[in-house]
């Protein structure tokens, strides 16, 4: 399938408070958020045309600046509103939102304290990751030779660009494998997270899922944690080794991108999705579209 570079494709972005055509949308390459990762980033999805969780979104897009040293320089209210005006002037329904924030090129050095903050904001249609026909047959994942790092010596609370180079290596060693994604485990040689989006894993009725210190504890993480207590159904946040995942029974992954998409294998581990996982997809398409749902 033929797939248009996102440098060529038609529409608008909104980019330091306007509306400018799809193809104007650029920046220098001297731009120090291209040589140093001085940038952060979301991943929003819209469903019929409302951003699901946008003020959630925003707030943590501004806390990732912050967290770099950094601010940008456009209150939630107006990022919400922002990244509604574009999702309507480009047509979409249901689409990905991506905010970006990034240090501009007035200074070419690790400092640069006075370079001017630039924001984008662009959009793009994008199903979910894993065609809904296969999500209960569960996706392959790799684990990834990368581990998280230590909150010591890293931004992981941050959605920051410079986090994701680990993670891209981790996905492209995976999927030349076979694989979908890549489990990463932590500095400490503990379960943490997939390259995009976190895990889960059910054994006799309770969710067990890594803590999340050392990665992005996730806006989906936290909606369907609060989707399972609405169930009733325990969680337990922990350590997690990587060894307990023979004994665990089914394990799903979730994320803006991902949403819930159950795991069949990690490595050498099996699962079987079941009933909770199915229960959980049920709930969080239901949370999201709920116009949707109803009209079923």
């Amino acid at each position: 399938m033929s797939v248009i570079p996102f440098d060529l494709r038609d529409g608008f972005i909104w980019f330091d408070g306007k509306l400018v055509p799809w193809k104007d949308a650029k920046l220098h390459v001297l731009s120090h958020g291209l040589h140093y990762a001085s940038a952060v980033f979301e991943g929003e999805r819209a469903y019929e045309g409302q951003i699901f969780k946008s003020s959630e979104h925003s707030e943590r897009f501004r806390r990732s600046a912050e967290i770099l040293d950094f601010e940008v320089p456009y209150s939630v209210a107006e990022l919400d509103v922002a990244k509604a005006l574009v999702v309507e002037k480009n047509g979409f329904k249901n689409c990905y939102v991506r905010p970006l924030a990034w240090r501009g090129s007035e200074m070419m050095a690790v400092a640069a304290q006075h370079a001017t903050i630039h924001v984008a904001i662009a959009t793009w249609e994008w199903p979910s990751m894993f065609d809904i026909a296969l999500k209960m047959k569960g996706i392959k994942l790799d684990i990834a030779d990368y581990r998280r790092p230590d909150p010591m010596t890293a931004p992981v609370a941050s959605k920051a660009a410079g986090l994701y180079m680990i993670c891209t290596i981790s996905k492209h060693r995976a999927e030349r494998k076979g694989c979908a994604d890549a489990l990463m485990l932590d500095w400490q040689g503990r379960v943490a997270e997939c390259t995009g989006a976190n895990v889960f894993f059910i054994k006799d009725g309770v969710i067990h899922t890594p803590i999340a210190d050392c990665f992005l504890d996730g806006i989906t993480r936290h909606t369907v944690l609060d989707l399972a207590r609405a169930r009733g159904i325990q969680i337990v946040e922990r350590r997690i080794m990587p060894d307990e995942l023979a004994d665990f029974e089914e394990c799903f992954i979730t994320g803006t991108a991902a949403e819930v998409t159950p795991v069949s294998e990690i490595g050498p581990y099996r699962f079987v999705p079941g009933a909770m996982s199915r229960a959980l997809i049920d709930d969080y398409t239901a949370a999201v579209t709920p116009r949707a749902i109803a009209a079923k």
